[in-house]
C-alpha cells in the first residue's frame, strides 16, 4: 500500500502578507539640526495584536559614545479614536555600550522610544539612550 499524504507546500516567495502585518520605516529627530541625534526605524507591526518589533539605529553627525547604535526594540502600538494622532508607539530595546577609556568593559545600555503619529506615520516623538534625552521632536516616514 503506497502512502499518499504530502506535506503542505511552503508559502510561496511573493504570498500575500499576513492580515494585519506591515513595515513602518522612518526617522525621529532633528534632521536638519548639526550634531543632533536621529532615529532611524524598521518596524513590524502586528496591527491585531498591537505588537511592534524591529531595529533602530541612532546616528549622530559628532563621533563619540552613542554616536552610532543599532537595537533591537519591541514595544506596542496603540489606535486612537480622534484627533490628528492615530497611534501611540513605545519601544523599548538593550544594547552593548563601551565604557569610554582608560576604563575597559561595556554594559548594557537602555533606548525608550515613544511616537505619537498619524495614519501615515507623522507626527512627534522623543527617545531616550544612555544619557542623551530626545524629547519632542519630529517623526517622518521613509521607504522601507
Amino acid at each position: 500500500m503506497e502512502n499518499t499524504t504530502q506535506a503542505p507546500a511552503a508559502p510561496a516567495a511573493n504570498a500575500a502578507p499576513l492580515a494585519g502585518l506591515y513595515r513602518a520605516c522612518g526617522t525621529v529627530g532633528n534632521a536638519g539640526m548639526p550634531g543632533a541625534p536621529i532615529l532611524h526605524y524598521s518596524l513590524l507591526v502586528n496591527a491585531p495584536t498591537g505588537a511592534v518589533s524591529g531595529v533602530v539605529h541612532i546616528t549622530q553627525a559628532i563621533p563619540g559614545p552613542g554616536s552610532n547604535i543599532t537595537v533591537n526594540v519591541k514595544g506596542q502600538i496603540r489606535g486612537l479614536g480622534f484627533g490628528p494622532v492615530t497611534k501611540l508607539v513605545s519601544l523599548e530595546g538593550e544594547y552593548v555600550q563601551s565604557v569610554p577609556p582608560p576604563a575597559i568593559g561595556s554594559y548594557l545600555g537602555k533606548l525608550t522610544a515613544h511616537l505619537a503619529v498619524d495614519n501615515n506615520w507623522n507626527g512627534r516623538g522623543g527617545f531616550e539612550y544612555g544619557q542623551q534625552h530626545v524629547e519632542d521632536v519630529p517623526v517622518k516616514p521613509t521607504a522601507c
